[in-house]
């Protein structure tokens, strides 16, 4: 298991404004959402519900609590929450036990940052149990530490995973590069001071100041990570 919060100490060697990478999981880096919302179909199928289409958007990029929670809520089933996110991550893990596709670009870019020795962090909603998992698949040699959602007291949408990330890579929040695929993660890296490029998944996300939006992490790499650093 990687430690969520080492003492590193690392600052970018080359006196650059930007001191770390942080990136999100889900959607991101692997191609996941459609599982996710797969898993909640089939779950909840088997208790005798059936998932509006259109729910898939609100229960994107959240915590498996918020997730869980408005579907319990929404289609009234009988069961606890507790009961709920195991059957989840059960699903999802059977799931991704078939296959794991990675996101286009995804392992270029963590390669590239490896390889300039970046200070890099995956930070994800979701729990540890699906982090130790799917980094068998990114490589946890990628990353000097990962925060999961099931490690913080608030997960995303608030910034204390991104906080906790930056501290435990010795990083100014504000010189920290984030990369999500929500909204959700978007408003949790921006309430903690980062700078972020948005590659939305499955609902879309407008560009503002200090946030850029692209169409795909194909178009992410170190020079353009570098170059968030002085937007206005």
């Amino acid at each position: 298991m990687t430690s969520t919060v080492p003492a590193l100490g690392t600052r970018s060697a080359d006196g650059s404004p930007l001191q770390a990478v942080l990136l999100d999981m889900d959607g991101t880096l692997v191609d996941t959402e459609g599982f996710w919302w797969d898993a909640e179909v089939a779950v909840f199928a088997g208790l005798g519900h059936r998932l509006d289409d259109a729910w898939q958007q609100v229960v994107v990029g959240g915590p498996m609590t918020r997730s869980a929670g408005f579907l319990i809520t929404a289609t009234g089933a009988d069961i606890t929450l507790a009961e709920l996110t195991v059957l989840l991550n059960d699903e999802f893990e059977r799931r991704i036990g078939r296959a794991l596709p990675l996101m286009p670009g995804a392992a270029r870019l963590l390669a590239e940052l490896a390889a300039h020795r970046v200070p890099t962090a995956l930070v994800s909603a979701s729990h540890r149990r699906i982090i130790d998992r799917v980094l068998h698949s990114l490589g946890h040699a990628n990353f000097a530490l990962t925060v999961a959602g099931d490690e913080v007291e608030r997960t995303k949408p608030f910034p204390d995973p991104y906080l906790l990330a930056a501290a435990g890579l010795n990083a100014e929040p504000a010189r920290c590069a984030v990369v999500e695929d929500t909204v959700t993660g978007v408003t949790a890296a921006e309430a903690a001071g980062c700078r972020v490029v948005a590659v939305p998944s499955v609902a879309p996300i407008e560009a503002s100041p200090g946030r850029t939006v692209v169409t795909s992490l194909e178009q992410v790499n170190l020079p353009f990570l570098h170059g968030l650093m002085s937007l206005n």
